[in-house]
C-alpha cells in the first residue's frame, strides 16, 4: 500500500477512535458485594498489607505487570523533536503492543520538558505505580543520561530505542553472518548514525560490559555521524562520541561514508534516507550485508542495495523482508523482566534476548534472518531467555 494511502487510512483511524488505548475493569461491579470487594470497604485490607510490606504491591496491584512508556516527544521515528503530545499516538501504539504481545498493561507518560534532572525526578516519583519504565523516543545524549541515572530505582528502566534496536540488530546479524558464511567477530562493520541507536548498537557488537566468555566481539567497527567517520583526529567531538572512540576505529580510518565503506563486510543504518547508491555498496568486500534501517525512507532502498550485489540486505519497515523491528525485542525483554521480577535489565540479559531471537529463526535465509514481527511465540521465547539470565547471574 502506497505510503499516502496508509497515513490517510491511519488519522482516520485515530479520528476514528479518539486514542486507540483504555482502562478495562477484570472483574465486574455488579452488585454492592462486588462494590464492596474492589472499593469500600474491603480495598483497606490490601492497604494495610502493602503499607506492611511494599514488595507486596506486585501481587496485589496491577503494578507488578505496568510498564511506564516515558517520553519527551524529542526523538520521534523519523519525525524528530515534535513535543509530548505530538509524540502521544506512538506512545499509545507502543501500550498497545505491550498488551498483544505480552499481556503487559503499559500507559503513555508524555513530559512536557526536555531536562534529563526534571525528567529523572518526574520518573522517580511515579515509579511506585509501576513493574518497569520504557524510555521513548529521548534524543542523544540526554537519553544516555537518563537511562543511566534511573538504573537503581529497583525496577527495570530500558531505552528501547538504544537497547531494543540493538538486540534485534545483532540478532539479525548474527544470522546474516550464517547465511554468507561469515564469523560475526570477523565482520568489518560500518554504522552511519552515532545517535541512541549506533551507539548502543556498537557497545553490543564490540561487547562492552559483557562477559567475554560468552560474547564474541565484532573488531572492526567504524561509526559515522553527518560528517563522515569519528576518529580521534577530528575536532568538536561530543563526549559521547568520544566515548565510543574507546572501543570503535581503533585504525583510526577517516573520510566519508564512502570512504570507510569501501572493503567493508557490513552496512548499519540508523540515520536518515537515501545516502547511499548502488555502487557504493560495489565497493563494499563480496556479498555484503546491508541493514538500512533509517525510517521511512531507508539509507538504501533494498532493490538498490541488491543491485549493487548485497547478500542479505534488511530495512525497518514492514513491506520488505528481515525488517528489523523492535517489536521483536521489547515485550519480551519487558515480560522476562517482570516475571523475573528484576531490579534492571543488564548485559547478559539483553544479550540472552538477542541469541533467543536469532535462535527463533530455525533456518535462514537471504531473505528471512528475522522472525515475523508478528509471529506471537517469539516473545514467550525471549522472556524465557530473559528471566533465565537473571537468574543465573
Amino acid at each position: 500500500m502506497p505510503d499516502d494511502q496508509v497515513n490517510q487510512r491511519s488519522l482516520a483511524l485515530h479520528q476514528k477512535l479518539r486514542g486507540k488505548i483504555g482502562v478495562t475493569s477484570k472483574t465486574p461491579i455488579a452488585n454492592r458485594e462486588d462494590l464492596s470487594l474492589v472499593y469500600t470497604p474491603g480495598v483497606a485490607e490490601p492497604c494495610r498489607v502493602i503499607a506492611q510490606d511494599p514488595a507486596r504491591a506486585r501481587d496485589l496491584t496491577v503494578c507488578g505487570n505496568a510498564v511506564a512508556i516515558v517520553t519527551d516527544g524529542s526523538a520521534v521515528l523519523g519525525l524528530g523533536d515534535i513535543g509530548p503530545q505530538a509524540a502521544l499516538p506512538v506512545m499509545e501504539g507502543k501500550a498497545m503492543l505491550f498488551q498483544e504481545f505480552a499481556n503487559i498493561d503499559a500507559w503513555p507518560i508524555c513530559l512536557n520538558t526536555q531536562d534529563p534532572s526534571e525528567i529523572v525526578d518526574t520518573v522517580t516519583r511515579i515509579a511506585p505505580g509501576f513493574g518497569g519504565v520504557n524510555l521513548e523516543d529521548i534524543a542523544a545524549p540526554r537519553c544516555f543520561e537518563i537511562e543511566n541515572r534511573l538504573q537503581d530505582l529497583g525496577i527495570p528502566v530500558f531505552h528501547d530505542d538504544q537497547h531494543g534496536t540493538a538486540i534485534v540488530l545483532l540478532a539479525a546479524l548474527l544470522n546474516a553472518a550464517r547465511v554468507t558464511g561469515r564469523r560475526p567477530e570477523d565482520l568489518r562493520v560500518v554504522i552511519n548514525g552515532a545517535g541512541a541507536a549506533g551507539t548502543a548498537i556498537a557497545t553490543l557488537l564490540r561487547c562492552v560490559g559483557h562477559d567475554p566468555n560468552v560474547c564474541m566481539p565484532v573488531q572492526d567497527i567504524v561509526v559515522c555521524d553527518s560528517q563522515g567517520a569519528i576518529h580521534a583526529g577530528r575536532s568538536g567531538l561530543s563526549e559521547s562520541k568520544r566515548q565510543l572512540l574507546g572501543y570503535t576505529n581503533r585504525s583510526e580510518r577517516s573520510g566519508s561514508l564512502q570512504d570507510v565503506l569501501k572493503d567493508a563486510d557490513v552496512f548499519i543504518g540508523v540515520s536518515r534516507g537515501n545516502l547511499l547508491t548502488a555502487d557504493d555498496v560495489r565497493t563494499m568486500n563480496p556479498d555484503p550485508i546491508v541493514l538500512a534501517m533509517a525510517n521511512p525512507t531507508p539509507e538504501i532502498m533494498p532493490d538498490e542495495a541488491l543491485r549493487g550485489g548485497a547478500a542479505v540486505v534488511g530495512t525497518g519497515r514492514s513491506d520488505f523482508p528481515n525488517q528489523v523491528n523492535n517489536l521483536l525485542a521489547f515485550p519480551g525483554i519487558f515480560r522476562g523482566a517482570l516475571d523475573a521480577r528484576a531490579p534492571r535489565i543488564t548485559p547478559a540479559m539483553k544479550l540472552a534476548a538477542a541469541l533467543a531471537l536469532a535462535d527463533a529463526v530455525t533456518d535462514p535465509s537471504a531473505d528471512r534472518v528475522l522472525p515475523d514481527p508478528l509471529d506471537h511465540s517469539v516473545a514467550p521465547r525471549v522472556a524465557a531467555a530473559v528471566a533465565q539470565a537473571h537468574r543465573q547471574a
